[in-house]
């Protein structure tokens, strides 16, 4: 049975709201939108039905902050008013909201309303869902392709993707980055990371599967990849309209070669003028460089690994993001070695 918020400072509204709503959805009525906000860190629901005019934090702030929380972000909110003031209702629908039911409602109505609008939010969900698995189909077929070619670095896309979503669930825990990663996906993000290195496509194969030390001359053509990657992922922009997984994907493939003292490609920037998705795959990027065998030198154990990065932390490494690294280590080793 699907769960529906019902937020109103007036009891009579709560009661009868409830009363229409009860045989058919699981009701839990709250008197404030901070009461609310206590129960949804136990209880998401398939539909808020919130009240605008309400002491300590109205409905339009409230409905600000589900919207700047990607765990609540996608409910869908019917806002109860008293008012009929078009600009009311513009601003509403401007911030999210997607639909309005005037005071005093009708039961049948508002019954009716709240079908409608769960019945679509499942045919959205059912969508989503579909574009989703054909997103990541895409995006494996093109991370398969760019690692086929590159044949020295097999498992690299997949490692470090395991390698960010340990860093970025660290750091959610610990509240870090919160204003930005609150606001982050990570079902979009952490496909994204596969397209870091796309634009190795561009990259010659006897560039990529040297076995040896590439040349001063074959670096610079080998650096190339980052803005590379740039350029492929804005063409598929400029094809089907920029959405989250792109904008994610471009930042992690134009980025993951910058170094936090500015002595990094292909920018140079510095600090937190690199985008944070630069910055964490660029520690899990050389810690799986690290830990990998080539053909010009020995894989590094996971302990030597680790120490090389901590020695890095404030020159390549922001020292944030080197510290959570090291609070997850045994993680990244478990990754890497499985069976040990």
């Amino acid at each position: 049975m699907k769960t529906v918020f019902i937020v109103d400072d007036a009891d009579t509204n709560l009661a009868k709201a409830k009363q229409s709503l009860e045989d058919s959805y699981r009701v839990l009525t709250m008197p404030s939108a901070t009461k609310m906000f206590v129960l949804l860190e136990k209880i998401i629901p398939d539909l808020i039905l919130l009240d605008i005019e309400m002491p300590e934090m109205n409905g339009f702030v409230a409905l600000e902050k589900l919207m700047q929380n990607k765990k609540t972000a996608k409910i869908p909110v019917v806002f109860l008013t008293a008012q009929t003031d078009a600009a009311v209702e513009s601003r509403g629908f401007e911030m999210g909201a997607v639909d309005f039911i005037t005071k005093p409602f009708s039961e049948p109505v508002l019954l009716n309303r709240i079908t409608s609008h769960l019945h679509l939010a499942d045919i959205i969900k059912r969508r989503t869902q579909h574009i989703e698995r054909l997103q990541t189909s895409i995006v494996s077929v093109l991370a398969d392709m760019v690692e086929s070619r590159d044949k020295i670095t097999g498992g690299h896309v997949e490692r470090t993707m395991h390698y960010v979503d340990i860093l970025l669930n660290k750091a959610i825990s610990e509240g870090l980055y919160a204003d930005e990663l609150n606001t982050w996906d990570l079902d979009v993000v952490l496909p994204s990371v596969k397209l870091h290195d796309v634009g190795k496509i561009t990259v010659s194969d006897l560039i990529l599967n040297k076995p040896g030390k590439l040349s001063p001359e074959e670096f610079e053509i080998m650096k190339t990849h980052a803005i590379e990657g740039e350029k492929i992922i804005d063409k598929i922009i400029e094809q089907t309209g920029e959405d989250a997984f792109l904008k994610h994907a471009k930042l992690f493939a134009g980025y993951h070669h910058e170094r936090w003292d500015g002595l990094g490609y292909p920018r140079g920037l510095k600090g937190e003028d690199i985008p944070l998705q630069g910055r964490i795959m660029a520690l899990a990027d050389v810690y799986d460089a690290l830990t990998s065998e080539r053909p010009y030198k020995k894989a590094f154990s996971h302990e030597a690994s680790t120490e090389i990065i901590m020695e890095s932390s404030g020159k390549q490494f922001e020292p944030i993001i080197a510290k959570i690294f090291f609070d997850v280590n045994d993680k990244f080793k478990a990754v890497r070695s499985p069976k040990q």
